[in-house]
Protein backbone atom coordinates (compact mmCIF):
# COMPACT_ATOMS: atom_id res chain seq x y z
CA UNK A 1 0.00 0.00 0.00
CA UNK A 2 1.24 3.82 -0.73
CA UNK A 3 1.74 5.79 1.80
CA UNK A 4 0.80 9.51 0.86
CA UNK A 5 3.79 11.35 -0.12
CA UNK A 6 3.60 13.69 3.20
CA UNK A 7 4.32 11.02 5.67
CA UNK A 8 6.96 10.25 3.39
CA UNK A 9 8.90 13.29 4.43
CA UNK A 10 7.93 15.14 0.70
CA UNK A 11 6.79 18.01 2.87
CA UNK A 12 9.84 19.42 5.18
CA UNK A 13 6.92 21.51 6.57
CA UNK A 14 3.13 22.42 7.14
CA UNK A 15 1.86 23.96 3.26
CA UNK A 16 1.01 27.23 3.64
CA UNK A 17 -2.92 28.04 4.37
CA UNK A 18 -3.54 30.21 2.02
CA UNK A 19 -1.34 29.49 -0.40
CA UNK A 20 -0.70 32.37 -3.63
CA UNK A 21 -4.00 30.60 -5.75
CA UNK A 22 -5.95 29.93 -3.16
CA UNK A 23 -9.39 31.91 -3.22
CA UNK A 24 -9.10 33.80 0.05
CA UNK A 25 -5.81 35.06 -1.44
CA UNK A 26 -7.63 36.32 -4.66
CA UNK A 27 -9.99 38.01 -2.59
CA UNK A 28 -7.86 39.97 -0.53
CA UNK A 29 -5.64 41.19 -3.39
CA UNK A 30 -8.96 42.04 -5.07
CA UNK A 31 -10.24 44.58 -1.75
CA UNK A 32 -6.41 45.69 -1.50
CA UNK A 33 -6.91 46.62 -5.43
CA UNK A 34 -10.39 48.61 -4.75
CA UNK A 35 -9.40 50.01 -1.35
CA UNK A 36 -5.71 51.26 -2.81
CA UNK A 37 -7.62 53.34 -5.80
CA UNK A 38 -9.96 54.46 -3.09
CA UNK A 39 -7.16 55.59 -1.15
CA UNK A 40 -5.24 56.99 -3.89
CA UNK A 41 -7.72 58.98 -5.20
CA UNK A 42 -8.86 61.16 -1.63
CA UNK A 43 -4.57 61.82 -1.45
CA UNK A 44 -3.84 63.42 -4.75
CA UNK A 45 -7.57 65.10 -4.79
CA UNK A 46 -6.30 66.62 -1.00
CA UNK A 47 -2.50 67.59 -2.09
CA UNK A 48 -3.97 69.64 -5.16
CA UNK A 49 -6.44 71.27 -2.62
CA UNK A 50 -3.74 72.06 0.28
CA UNK A 51 -1.41 73.40 -2.76
CA UNK A 52 -4.41 75.45 -3.38
CA UNK A 53 -5.10 76.75 -0.24
CA UNK A 54 -1.02 77.51 0.63
CA UNK A 55 -0.39 79.65 -2.78
CA UNK A 56 -2.56 82.60 -3.58
CA UNK A 57 -1.50 82.35 -6.81
CA UNK A 58 -3.56 79.42 -7.27
CA UNK A 59 -7.08 81.24 -7.42
CA UNK A 60 -9.48 77.87 -7.31
CA UNK A 61 -10.28 77.75 -4.03
CA UNK A 62 -9.88 79.14 -0.71
CA UNK A 63 -8.42 77.73 2.13
CA UNK A 64 -12.12 77.55 3.92
CA UNK A 65 -13.17 74.67 0.71
CA UNK A 66 -9.52 73.10 1.45
CA UNK A 67 -11.04 72.72 5.26
CA UNK A 68 -14.76 72.04 3.58
CA UNK A 69 -13.15 68.87 2.55
CA UNK A 70 -10.88 67.33 5.57
CA UNK A 71 -14.50 67.90 7.32
CA UNK A 72 -16.18 65.76 4.93
CA UNK A 73 -13.30 63.47 5.53
CA UNK A 74 -13.38 63.97 9.05
CA UNK A 75 -16.88 63.18 8.87
CA UNK A 76 -17.28 60.02 6.84
CA UNK A 77 -14.25 58.12 8.54
CA UNK A 78 -16.02 58.67 12.35
CA UNK A 79 -18.76 57.29 10.95
CA UNK A 80 -17.38 54.38 9.40
CA UNK A 81 -15.21 53.68 12.52
CA UNK A 82 -18.36 53.35 14.74
CA UNK A 83 -20.19 51.59 12.24
CA UNK A 84 -17.41 49.30 12.68
CA UNK A 85 -17.37 48.95 16.07
CA UNK A 86 -21.06 48.68 16.45
CA UNK A 87 -22.26 46.38 13.54
CA UNK A 88 -18.96 44.87 11.58
CA UNK A 89 -17.81 43.30 15.18
CA UNK A 90 -20.59 42.22 16.39
CA UNK A 91 -21.45 39.50 13.32
CA UNK A 92 -20.09 35.96 14.07
CA UNK A 93 -16.90 35.08 13.46
CA UNK A 94 -15.97 38.63 12.26
CA UNK A 95 -13.22 38.54 13.73
CA UNK A 96 -11.79 35.17 14.92
CA UNK A 97 -7.92 36.03 15.19
CA UNK A 98 -5.69 38.73 16.73
CA UNK A 99 -2.51 39.86 15.45
CA UNK A 100 -0.50 40.27 18.79
CA UNK A 101 2.08 42.33 17.25
CA UNK A 102 -0.32 44.93 15.98
CA UNK A 103 -0.41 47.94 17.99
CA UNK A 104 1.79 46.91 21.19
CA UNK A 105 1.34 48.83 24.05
CA UNK A 106 3.50 51.24 23.92
CA UNK A 107 2.54 52.31 20.62
CA UNK A 108 -1.06 52.57 21.85
CA UNK A 109 0.39 54.76 24.48
CA UNK A 110 2.15 57.35 22.17
CA UNK A 111 -1.24 57.52 20.45
CA UNK A 112 -3.21 58.79 23.47
CA UNK A 113 -0.35 60.89 24.30
CA UNK A 114 -0.20 62.47 21.27
CA UNK A 115 -4.19 62.32 21.23
CA UNK A 116 -4.61 64.14 24.33
CA UNK A 117 -2.10 67.22 22.83
CA UNK A 118 -4.20 67.05 19.81
CA UNK A 119 -7.21 67.94 21.56
CA UNK A 120 -5.76 70.44 23.03
CA UNK A 121 -4.99 72.01 20.24
CA UNK A 122 -7.91 71.66 18.41
CA UNK A 123 -9.88 73.75 21.90
CA UNK A 124 -7.38 76.41 21.22
CA UNK A 125 -8.28 76.57 17.35
CA UNK A 126 -11.88 76.73 18.47
CA UNK A 127 -11.21 79.05 21.06
CA UNK A 128 -9.18 81.62 18.70
CA UNK A 129 -11.64 80.99 15.70
CA UNK A 130 -15.13 81.90 18.06
CA UNK A 131 -13.62 85.56 18.61
CA UNK A 132 -13.42 86.14 15.58
CA UNK A 133 -16.76 84.97 14.02
CA UNK A 134 -17.74 88.18 13.21
CA UNK A 135 -15.04 88.19 10.42
CA UNK A 136 -14.30 84.28 9.89
CA UNK A 137 -16.07 81.37 8.19
CA UNK A 138 -18.03 79.25 9.84
CA UNK A 139 -15.60 76.33 8.94
CA UNK A 140 -13.01 77.94 11.04
CA UNK A 141 -14.73 76.22 14.18
CA UNK A 142 -16.74 73.18 12.70
CA UNK A 143 -13.08 72.05 11.47
CA UNK A 144 -11.36 71.59 14.81
CA UNK A 145 -14.37 70.36 16.45
CA UNK A 146 -15.32 67.79 14.22
CA UNK A 147 -11.92 67.23 14.25
CA UNK A 148 -11.96 66.79 18.15
CA UNK A 149 -14.73 63.93 17.95
CA UNK A 150 -12.36 62.17 15.42
CA UNK A 151 -9.53 62.24 17.42
CA UNK A 152 -11.60 60.66 20.56
CA UNK A 153 -13.39 57.93 18.33
CA UNK A 154 -10.17 57.22 16.34
CA UNK A 155 -8.23 56.86 19.60
CA UNK A 156 -10.58 54.59 21.23
CA UNK A 157 -11.13 52.44 18.08
CA UNK A 158 -7.56 51.90 17.38
CA UNK A 159 -6.84 51.00 21.51
CA UNK A 160 -9.41 48.40 20.73
CA UNK A 161 -9.24 47.30 17.25
CA UNK A 162 -5.95 47.52 16.52
CA UNK A 163 -5.01 43.73 16.47
CA UNK A 164 -8.20 42.77 14.39
CA UNK A 165 -8.04 40.46 11.69
CA UNK A 166 -11.09 41.00 9.72
CA UNK A 167 -12.63 38.11 8.11
CA UNK A 168 -16.51 39.36 7.21
CA UNK A 169 -17.59 42.25 5.62
CA UNK A 170 -14.03 42.62 3.94
CA UNK A 171 -14.74 45.12 0.89
CA UNK A 172 -16.27 47.64 3.14
CA UNK A 173 -13.75 47.17 6.21
CA UNK A 174 -10.34 47.43 3.74
CA UNK A 175 -12.24 50.59 1.60
CA UNK A 176 -12.98 52.40 5.16
CA UNK A 177 -9.22 51.55 6.91
CA UNK A 178 -7.87 52.45 3.74
CA UNK A 179 -10.37 55.79 4.41
CA UNK A 180 -9.48 56.19 7.59
CA UNK A 181 -5.10 55.99 6.38
CA UNK A 182 -5.98 58.87 3.81
CA UNK A 183 -7.82 60.85 5.93
CA UNK A 184 -4.84 61.10 8.31
CA UNK A 185 -2.61 61.27 5.99
CA UNK A 186 -4.27 64.52 4.74
CA UNK A 187 -4.42 66.03 8.33
CA UNK A 188 -0.39 65.30 8.51
CA UNK A 189 -0.28 66.92 4.74
CA UNK A 190 -2.01 70.14 6.42
CA UNK A 191 -0.63 70.45 9.17
CA UNK A 192 2.85 69.74 7.96
CA UNK A 193 1.92 72.61 5.49
CA UNK A 194 0.85 75.09 7.90
CA UNK A 195 3.74 74.56 9.79
CA UNK A 196 5.52 75.04 7.22
CA UNK A 197 4.36 78.28 6.04
CA UNK A 198 4.34 79.27 9.70
CA UNK A 199 8.24 78.91 9.86
CA UNK A 200 8.80 80.47 6.26
CA UNK A 201 7.06 83.50 7.18
CA UNK A 202 9.36 83.90 10.18
CA UNK A 203 12.38 83.37 8.50
CA UNK A 204 11.09 85.43 5.53
CA UNK A 205 10.60 88.37 8.00
CA UNK A 206 14.33 87.95 9.61
CA UNK A 207 15.69 88.21 6.34
CA UNK A 208 13.14 90.78 4.72
CA UNK A 209 12.32 88.24 1.99
CA UNK A 210 9.18 88.92 -0.04
CA UNK A 211 6.63 85.86 -0.29
CA UNK A 212 3.82 86.95 -2.23
CA UNK A 213 2.60 83.56 -3.81
CA UNK A 214 2.24 82.22 -0.08
CA UNK A 215 -0.84 82.53 2.58
CA UNK A 216 0.15 85.33 5.22
CA UNK A 217 1.90 82.87 7.89
CA UNK A 218 -0.87 80.03 7.69
CA UNK A 219 -3.55 78.66 6.46
CA UNK A 220 -5.90 78.37 9.54
CA UNK A 221 -5.09 81.97 11.22
CA UNK A 222 -4.48 83.52 7.36
CA UNK A 223 -7.25 86.31 7.98
CA UNK A 224 -5.51 87.02 11.65
CA UNK A 225 -3.51 89.24 9.96
CA UNK A 226 -6.12 91.03 7.31
CA UNK A 227 -7.48 93.11 9.92
CA UNK A 228 -10.20 90.88 11.55
CA UNK A 229 -10.57 91.70 15.36
CA UNK A 230 -10.73 89.29 18.10
CA UNK A 231 -13.49 89.76 20.27
CA UNK A 232 -12.36 88.68 23.52
CA UNK A 233 -7.95 88.67 24.92
CA UNK A 234 -6.79 85.34 25.06
CA UNK A 235 -6.73 84.78 20.87
CA UNK A 236 -3.28 85.85 20.95
CA UNK A 237 -2.64 82.76 23.51
CA UNK A 238 -4.36 80.27 21.78
CA UNK A 239 -2.62 81.27 18.37
CA UNK A 240 0.82 81.00 19.92
CA UNK A 241 -0.35 77.91 22.05
CA UNK A 242 -1.36 76.18 18.69
CA UNK A 243 2.20 76.59 17.12
CA UNK A 244 3.59 74.88 19.91
CA UNK A 245 0.81 71.52 19.82
CA UNK A 246 1.59 71.28 15.95
CA UNK A 247 4.49 68.79 16.54
CA UNK A 248 2.27 66.56 18.66
CA UNK A 249 -0.58 66.26 16.20
CA UNK A 250 1.82 65.58 13.55
CA UNK A 251 3.09 62.42 14.97
CA UNK A 252 -0.38 62.06 16.24
CA UNK A 253 -1.57 61.05 12.32
CA UNK A 254 1.33 59.60 11.65
CA UNK A 255 0.75 56.96 14.63
CA UNK A 256 -2.43 56.66 13.46
CA UNK A 257 -1.76 55.90 10.07
CA UNK A 258 0.77 53.05 10.55
CA UNK A 259 -1.56 51.70 13.01
CA UNK A 260 -4.60 51.85 10.38
CA UNK A 261 -1.96 50.27 7.36
CA UNK A 262 -1.38 47.58 9.61
CA UNK A 263 -5.28 46.58 10.44
CA UNK A 264 -5.66 47.05 6.62
CA UNK A 265 -2.91 44.22 5.55
CA UNK A 266 -4.44 42.28 8.59
CA UNK A 267 -7.81 41.79 6.44
CA UNK A 268 -8.32 38.11 5.71
CA UNK A 269 -5.58 37.10 7.45
CA UNK A 270 -5.54 33.69 9.32
CA UNK A 271 -2.55 33.41 12.25
CA UNK A 272 -1.36 30.97 14.23
CA UNK A 273 0.47 32.85 17.59
CA UNK A 274 1.29 29.81 19.19
CA UNK A 275 4.99 30.90 19.08
CA UNK A 276 4.34 34.69 20.45
CA UNK A 277 6.23 35.02 23.29
CA UNK A 278 5.03 37.60 26.23
CA UNK A 279 7.04 40.34 26.61
CA UNK A 280 7.13 42.56 30.15
CA UNK A 281 8.91 45.85 30.97
CA UNK A 282 11.62 45.72 33.09
CA UNK A 283 14.26 49.20 34.06
CA UNK A 284 15.41 47.26 36.75
CA UNK A 285 19.79 47.35 36.14
CA UNK A 286 19.74 49.77 33.13
CA UNK A 287 22.25 52.65 34.47
CA UNK A 288 24.56 53.27 32.05
CA UNK A 289 22.98 53.92 29.18
CA UNK A 290 19.98 55.58 30.91
CA UNK A 291 22.08 58.27 32.70
CA UNK A 292 24.21 59.19 30.09
CA UNK A 293 20.94 59.55 27.27
CA UNK A 294 19.76 61.41 30.36
CA UNK A 295 22.78 63.58 30.41
CA UNK A 296 22.16 64.61 26.77
CA UNK A 297 18.82 65.15 26.89
CA UNK A 298 19.24 67.40 29.38
CA UNK A 299 22.04 69.66 27.90
CA UNK A 300 20.02 69.12 24.57
CA UNK A 301 17.46 71.57 26.46
CA UNK A 302 19.62 73.87 27.59
CA UNK A 303 21.16 74.26 24.41
CA UNK A 304 17.47 74.21 22.66
CA UNK A 305 16.95 77.21 25.20
CA UNK A 306 19.65 79.27 24.59
CA UNK A 307 19.37 78.90 20.85
CA UNK A 308 15.75 80.31 20.88
CA UNK A 309 16.41 83.00 23.03
CA UNK A 310 19.89 84.15 21.29
CA UNK A 311 19.29 83.66 17.96
CA UNK A 312 17.59 86.53 17.03
CA UNK A 313 20.12 88.91 18.28
CA UNK A 314 23.06 89.74 15.90
CA UNK A 315 26.02 89.64 18.66
CA UNK A 316 25.37 86.28 19.76
CA UNK A 317 23.95 84.41 16.95
CA UNK A 318 27.47 82.58 15.73
CA UNK A 319 28.04 81.48 18.67
CA UNK A 320 24.67 79.91 19.29
CA UNK A 321 24.86 77.78 16.37
CA UNK A 322 28.77 77.28 16.78
CA UNK A 323 27.17 76.06 20.98
CA UNK A 324 24.29 74.04 18.97
CA UNK A 325 26.76 72.46 16.13
CA UNK A 326 28.85 71.28 19.12
CA UNK A 327 26.36 69.42 20.77
CA UNK A 328 24.82 67.74 17.54
CA UNK A 329 28.27 66.50 17.20
CA UNK A 330 29.41 64.85 20.24
CA UNK A 331 25.56 63.68 20.37
CA UNK A 332 25.92 61.92 17.10
CA UNK A 333 29.61 60.42 17.55
CA UNK A 334 27.87 58.90 20.73
CA UNK A 335 24.98 57.68 18.92
CA UNK A 336 27.40 56.18 16.37
CA UNK A 337 29.52 54.45 18.45
CA UNK A 338 26.69 53.06 20.15
CA UNK A 339 24.64 51.75 17.07
CA UNK A 340 27.97 50.36 15.68
CA UNK A 341 28.93 48.50 19.19
CA UNK A 342 25.51 46.99 19.06
CA UNK A 343 25.69 45.81 15.65
CA UNK A 344 28.92 44.31 16.45
CA UNK A 345 27.49 42.74 19.56
CA UNK A 346 24.90 40.82 17.27
CA UNK A 347 27.66 38.62 15.88
CA UNK A 348 27.45 37.07 18.49
CA UNK A 349 24.18 37.12 19.72
CA UNK A 350 22.87 32.86 18.77
CA UNK A 351 18.82 34.33 18.82
CA UNK A 352 17.61 32.93 15.26
CA UNK A 353 16.78 35.38 12.92
CA UNK A 354 12.97 35.46 12.38
CA UNK A 355 11.57 35.30 8.73
CA UNK A 356 7.76 35.07 9.19
CA UNK A 357 5.78 37.47 7.46
CA UNK A 358 4.96 40.45 9.83
CA UNK A 359 3.26 44.03 8.44
CA UNK A 360 4.04 45.44 11.26
CA UNK A 361 7.95 44.65 11.53
CA UNK A 362 7.79 45.29 7.54
CA UNK A 363 6.32 48.76 8.13
CA UNK A 364 8.64 49.29 10.59
CA UNK A 365 11.58 48.77 8.40
CA UNK A 366 9.97 50.94 5.49
CA UNK A 367 8.82 53.72 7.34
CA UNK A 368 12.67 53.76 8.99
CA UNK A 369 14.42 53.70 5.83
CA UNK A 370 11.84 56.21 3.65
CA UNK A 371 11.81 58.81 7.09
CA UNK A 372 15.50 58.84 6.63
CA UNK A 373 15.70 59.72 3.41
CA UNK A 374 14.58 63.03 4.26
CA UNK A 375 17.39 63.85 6.71
CA UNK A 376 19.67 62.89 3.93
CA UNK A 377 18.44 64.79 1.30
CA UNK A 378 19.03 68.52 3.53
CA UNK A 379 22.75 66.50 4.62
CA UNK A 380 23.88 66.21 1.12
CA UNK A 381 22.51 69.73 -0.28
CA UNK A 382 24.23 71.12 2.71
CA UNK A 383 27.65 69.48 2.29
CA UNK A 384 27.35 70.20 -1.77
CA UNK A 385 26.77 73.63 -0.42
CA UNK A 386 29.90 74.08 2.04
CA UNK A 387 32.29 72.13 -0.29
CA UNK A 388 31.35 74.19 -3.46
CA UNK A 389 32.05 77.46 -1.46
CA UNK A 390 35.27 76.24 0.22
CA UNK A 391 34.54 78.19 2.92
CA UNK A 392 37.08 77.82 6.11
CA UNK A 393 34.94 79.58 8.36
CA UNK A 394 34.43 77.86 11.99
CA UNK A 395 30.78 77.82 11.57
CA UNK A 396 30.89 75.82 8.29
CA UNK A 397 33.10 73.54 9.18
CA UNK A 398 31.04 72.76 12.37
CA UNK A 399 28.24 72.45 9.40
CA UNK A 400 30.17 70.31 7.02
CA UNK A 401 31.04 67.66 9.91
CA UNK A 402 27.53 67.94 11.96
CA UNK A 403 25.94 66.83 8.02
CA UNK A 404 28.22 64.40 7.41
CA UNK A 405 27.90 62.67 10.78
CA UNK A 406 23.93 62.55 10.12
CA UNK A 407 24.12 60.52 7.13
CA UNK A 408 26.61 58.05 9.17
CA UNK A 409 24.69 58.10 12.25
CA UNK A 410 21.35 57.51 10.33
CA UNK A 411 22.77 54.65 8.42
CA UNK A 412 24.33 52.54 11.56
CA UNK A 413 21.05 53.47 13.39
CA UNK A 414 19.02 51.90 10.93
CA UNK A 415 21.21 48.81 10.93
CA UNK A 416 21.25 48.40 14.72
CA UNK A 417 17.20 48.75 14.10
CA UNK A 418 17.06 46.66 11.63
CA UNK A 419 18.72 43.91 12.60
CA UNK A 420 17.20 43.98 16.49
CA UNK A 421 13.37 43.96 15.26
CA UNK A 422 14.63 40.96 12.97
CA UNK A 423 15.67 39.00 16.16
CA UNK A 424 13.94 36.55 17.97
CA UNK A 425 12.76 37.82 21.87
CA UNK A 426 14.47 36.75 24.72
CA UNK A 427 11.60 34.60 26.48
CA UNK A 428 11.96 33.71 30.21
CA UNK A 429 13.59 30.31 30.58
CA UNK A 430 12.79 27.85 33.25
CA UNK A 431 15.08 27.75 35.96
CA UNK A 432 17.66 24.96 35.81
CA UNK A 433 17.76 23.03 39.25
CA UNK A 434 20.83 20.84 39.55
CA UNK A 435 19.72 17.40 41.18
CA UNK A 436 22.22 14.78 42.91
CA UNK A 437 20.22 11.17 42.66
CA UNK A 438 21.48 8.75 45.31
CA UNK A 439 21.46 4.87 44.52
CA UNK A 440 20.64 3.31 47.84
CA UNK A 441 22.12 0.46 47.11
CA UNK A 442 26.10 1.89 45.89
CA UNK A 443 26.65 5.70 46.95
CA UNK A 444 25.20 4.87 50.58
CA UNK A 445 27.92 2.21 51.09
CA UNK A 446 30.81 4.58 49.74
CA UNK A 447 29.48 6.58 53.18
CA UNK A 448 31.23 7.04 56.73
CA UNK A 449 30.18 3.48 58.69
CA UNK A 450 28.92 5.82 61.52
CA UNK A 451 25.76 6.70 59.52
CA UNK A 452 22.75 3.93 58.72
CA UNK A 453 20.42 4.02 55.92
CA UNK A 454 17.33 6.22 57.43
CA UNK A 455 19.92 9.06 58.49
CA UNK A 456 19.17 12.68 56.75
CA UNK A 457 21.73 14.07 55.15
CA UNK A 458 23.99 16.57 57.08
CA UNK A 459 23.55 20.74 56.92
CA UNK A 460 26.78 21.18 55.19
CA UNK A 461 26.44 18.43 53.20
CA UNK A 462 23.07 19.85 52.01
CA UNK A 463 24.92 23.23 51.99
CA UNK A 464 28.07 22.27 49.54
CA UNK A 465 25.36 20.69 46.99
CA UNK A 466 23.25 23.85 47.33
CA UNK A 467 26.13 26.38 46.74
CA UNK A 468 27.73 24.57 43.94
CA UNK A 469 24.27 24.36 42.13
CA UNK A 470 23.81 28.28 42.73
CA UNK A 471 27.21 28.68 41.37
CA UNK A 472 26.22 26.74 38.71
CA UNK A 473 23.21 28.43 37.57
CA UNK A 474 24.55 31.77 38.36
CA UNK A 475 27.91 31.41 36.16
CA UNK A 476 25.79 29.87 33.21
CA UNK A 477 23.10 32.91 33.36
CA UNK A 478 26.14 36.00 33.63
CA UNK A 479 27.74 34.25 30.34
CA UNK A 480 24.02 34.41 28.51
CA UNK A 481 23.50 37.78 29.70
CA UNK A 482 26.14 40.56 29.53
CA UNK A 483 24.98 41.19 26.06
CA UNK A 484 21.12 41.11 26.62
CA UNK A 485 22.66 43.68 28.99
CA UNK A 486 24.51 45.13 26.40
CA UNK A 487 22.22 45.95 23.95
CA UNK A 488 19.58 47.18 26.02
CA UNK A 489 22.20 49.78 27.87
CA UNK A 490 22.70 50.88 24.12
CA UNK A 491 18.73 50.78 23.29
CA UNK A 492 18.12 53.33 26.27
CA UNK A 493 20.72 55.37 25.25
CA UNK A 494 19.63 55.78 21.36
CA UNK A 495 16.35 56.16 22.35
CA UNK A 496 17.33 59.30 24.64
CA UNK A 497 18.94 60.75 22.35
CA UNK A 498 16.57 60.31 19.58
CA UNK A 499 14.00 62.34 21.95
CA UNK A 500 16.12 65.31 22.30
CA UNK A 501 16.99 65.24 18.47
CA UNK A 502 13.07 65.27 18.08
CA UNK A 503 12.44 67.80 20.37
CA UNK A 504 14.77 70.49 19.13
CA UNK A 505 13.94 70.72 15.19
CA UNK A 506 10.42 69.77 15.89
CA UNK A 507 9.71 72.88 18.10
CA UNK A 508 10.99 75.30 16.42
CA UNK A 509 15.00 75.59 15.96
CA UNK A 510 16.07 76.20 12.20
CA UNK A 511 19.80 76.03 12.04
CA UNK A 512 19.47 75.57 8.55
CA UNK A 513 18.01 78.74 7.93
CA UNK A 514 20.41 80.42 10.58
CA UNK A 515 23.87 79.42 9.61
CA UNK A 516 22.62 81.53 5.67
CA UNK A 517 25.56 79.67 3.65
CA UNK A 518 22.76 77.21 1.92
CA UNK A 519 20.55 80.00 1.65
CA UNK A 520 23.10 81.81 0.02
CA UNK A 521 23.99 79.08 -2.53
CA UNK A 522 20.61 77.89 -3.44
CA UNK A 523 18.51 80.94 -3.54
CA UNK A 524 16.15 81.22 -0.26
CA UNK A 525 13.31 80.04 -2.24
CA UNK A 526 14.46 76.62 -3.36
CA UNK A 527 16.44 76.32 0.30
CA UNK A 528 13.21 77.05 1.48
CA UNK A 529 11.35 74.37 -0.37
CA UNK A 530 14.65 71.91 -0.18
CA UNK A 531 13.85 71.79 4.17
CA UNK A 532 10.23 71.84 4.27
CA UNK A 533 9.83 68.79 2.34
CA UNK A 534 13.24 66.79 3.98
CA UNK A 535 12.45 68.11 7.57
CA UNK A 536 8.93 66.38 8.48
CA UNK A 537 10.20 63.62 7.12
CA UNK A 538 13.34 63.27 9.65
CA UNK A 539 11.54 64.46 12.29
CA UNK A 540 9.48 61.46 11.70
CA UNK A 541 12.32 59.42 12.23
CA UNK A 542 13.51 60.55 15.09
CA UNK A 543 10.38 59.61 16.73
CA UNK A 544 9.82 56.17 14.73
CA UNK A 545 13.02 55.29 16.09
CA UNK A 546 12.22 55.64 19.37
CA UNK A 547 8.99 53.66 19.16
CA UNK A 548 11.60 51.05 17.60
CA UNK A 549 14.65 50.84 19.69
CA UNK A 550 11.60 50.68 22.88
CA UNK A 551 10.91 47.69 20.95
CA UNK A 552 14.50 46.44 20.43
CA UNK A 553 14.91 47.27 24.14
CA UNK A 554 11.94 45.18 25.03
CA UNK A 555 12.71 41.67 22.93
CA UNK A 556 16.51 42.00 24.22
Amino acid sequence: QELPMQTLGYYSQPPSPNPPSSPLQKSRNSIRLLSGILAVNILLLGSALVCGAAFSKVKVLSDEEMHIYLTILLILTTAWMIFYMVHTTSRPQAVLYKDSHAGPIWLRGGLVLFGVASLIMDVFKIGHSTGQLNCESPVKVTFPLVQLVFVVVQTYFLWVHSKDCVQKQSNITGCGLMLTLATNLMLWMSAVTDESLHQTGEEASKHNESFSHLRDGSMFFKAGGSGCKCTHSACEIFKNGFYYLYPFNIEYSLFASAMTYVMWKNIGRQIDDCSHHKISFRAKGIVFGATVGLLVVIAGLGVFIVYEVEVTRDTSKERVLIMYYIFSIIGLILMSLASLAGSIIYRFDKRTVVSTKNPTRSLDVALLLGAALGQFLISYFSIVAIVAEKTTRTINILNLTCSLLIILQLCLQNIFIIEGLHKQPYHAEPPVVSMVFINEGTSRSNLPSHKNDHDEPSPAENSLELSINSSTTHSSSSRMSWKRQAIKEMSVFLLLCNVIFWIIPAFGARPQFDNGLEELFYGFSIWVAIVNIGLPFGIFYRMHSVASLFEVYLTS
